[in-house]
């Protein structure tokens, strides 16, 4: 149980949520969070799909790694991923329809999202299952981290609510304030993401020397 929680296993799962993020630290992933974070909802959808895609994928290809011909390793972990993407996919389509719509192609574009690749060329062809599971995890949601910030702020201003659900009193409008059209833009996710980038980066500059 205690090499199942070893400070190394721990730090794969901790580092990418914070101080190896791969968007705010690595910048990978960075078309689709532009893409899917006008709202909260999809943006939290997206990234746990990610999640968990990164996790069982890093699994799969840790198992079989030593039985993989260098050659063709990219093919198969292409092949591992794309069936993984395609279950999320029909299951989105199945119990989250309208999430689904909104991601629309996006899900599909999963298997390009180079943080997979990456864990999977970097970190699962090297280590053993449950530690790739736990690096795969842990990019999956510090993916979903940024997502989901990015998603908040965005909905926040442009439509005043989270989640479906007003936050900003009506009083508030009735005063003359008017919801950020430009929120719901690609330029202003853009915009919003560097933010998050610079001001993370700011905040772990000291801890990192």
């Amino acid at each position: 149980m205690s090499t199942l929680f070893s400070k190394e296993n721990k730090e794969a799962f901790t580092k990418p949520l914070n101080l190896d993020n791969p968007i705010a630290v690595q910048v990978l992933g960075i078309c689709s969070s532009l893409a899917v974070t006008s709202q909260l909802k999809p943006a939290l959808v997206m990234g746990i799909s990610v999640a968990i895609i990164t996790a069982f994928s890093n699994l799969v290809i840790s198992l079989i790694r030593n039985t993989i011909p260098n050659r063709v390793r990219i093919i198969v972990q292409l092949v591992v991923v794309a069936a993984l993407v395609t279950i999320v996919s029909m299951f989105l389509k199945a119990y989250l329809y309208d999430v689904s719509v909104q991601l629309s192609v996006y899900v599909g574009l999963i298997i390009t999202n180079c943080i997979l690749m990456g864990r999977l060329e970097a970190f699962a062809m090297n280590h053993t299952p449950w530690a790739s599971f736990l690096d795969g995890l842990g990019n999956g949601f510090g993916y979903a981290i940024i997502l989901a910030i990015v998603g908040a702020i965005r909905e926040i201003l442009g439509a005043g609510s989270i989640l479906g659900f007003q936050i900003l009193p009506q009083g508030l409008y009735d005063a003359g304030y008017m919801n950020n059209g430009m929120m719901v833009m690609p330029a202003m996710a853009l915009i919003l993401l560097g933010c998050v980038i610079w001001v993370h980066r700011s905040i772990n500059k000291e801890e990192k020397k």
